[in-house]
């Protein structure tokens, strides 16, 4: 037995012009059920669906909120009243792509979870009705064209764990690199290196939730233009490199 949320993945690739054999190849599921799914989709019984309450767990979801406000969307199922949450994780980070999957089934016990290949990178995909009252910040248009601001309830979890907050914003629009320098001394040029780390959103409010959970967990960090904040301090590195550290 397949739940809603997996029969409603597998036609959400059959709506995208993909042949049966090919949606049975990915998913495991014959094309027998996916086409008598396509035939009653809708008349298929619906379980009641009350409000889902809190998160299951609130750290891994403060970890998912930043996720989603990187590189996350929300968007309808074109069947039926559900939702899609989608987190892109590129190919070059294969541990990040876990990390979120995990932090997905721990927000929502028991919720498919699915990875979609694309070109450079996979999006982690997860069906259900509740998925705006979740993420609120959801709505149409780009993130940086519109306002995003977060619920008193979002900020009190955000307040809790701003670490995995943190952490969630550097995994999907952040890095951990290390710079390097020349020096001369005593006659003899010698190589300094020294990490650091960047966040760019062109979200002027999600940049701006970056700094103030930096602020209240004592990282100091500068602004090296509109939409990149730099930390570098030594002390302030380390602090990350305890908490966050490089991607994975």
């Amino acid at each position: 037995m397949y739940d809603m949320g997996t029969r409603k993945w597998a036609l959400a690739l059959v709506d995208q012009g993909r042949s049966l054999n090919s949606v049975s190849k990915e998913t495991g599921i014959s094309r027998a059920a996916i086409r008598s799914w396509q035939e009653r989709i809708e008349p298929l019984p619906r379980m009641a669906t009350p409000d889902p309450g809190p998160p299951a767990d609130e750290r891994s979801y403060a970890y998912l909120l930043g996720l989603y406000l990187g590189d996350g969307c929300i968007s309808p199922h074109t069947r039926g009243t559900g939702y899609y949450l989608r987190v892109a994780c590129a190919d070059a980070w294969p541990g990040l792509l876990q990390l979120c999957r995990e932090a997905i089934t721990k927000v929502r016990p028991g919720i498919g979870v699915h990875i979609l290949q694309k070109q450079g990178y996979g999006m982690v995909t997860s069906y259900s009705r509740h998925w705006p009252s979740l993420f609120p910040q959801h709505g149409p248009g780009k993130k940086h064209e519109r306002t995003i601001a977060l619920e008193p309830w979002q900020q009190e979890i955000v307040d809790v764990h701003p670490w995995e907050f943190i952490r969630g914003l550097v995994h999907s629009d952040g890095c951990r690199i290390t710079n390097w320098t020349t020096r001369v001394v005593a006659d003899e040029k010698k190589r300094y290196e020294y990490p650091r780390y960047f966040f760019t959103n062109l979200s002027a409010d999600i940049t701006r939730l970056y700094t103030d959970t930096l602020n209240k967990v004592g990282v100091d960090w500068k602004r090296s233009n509109s939409h990149n904040i730099s930390v570098a301090r030594r002390a302030s590195v380390a602090l990350m490199d305890t908490h966050v550290g490089p991607k994975c």
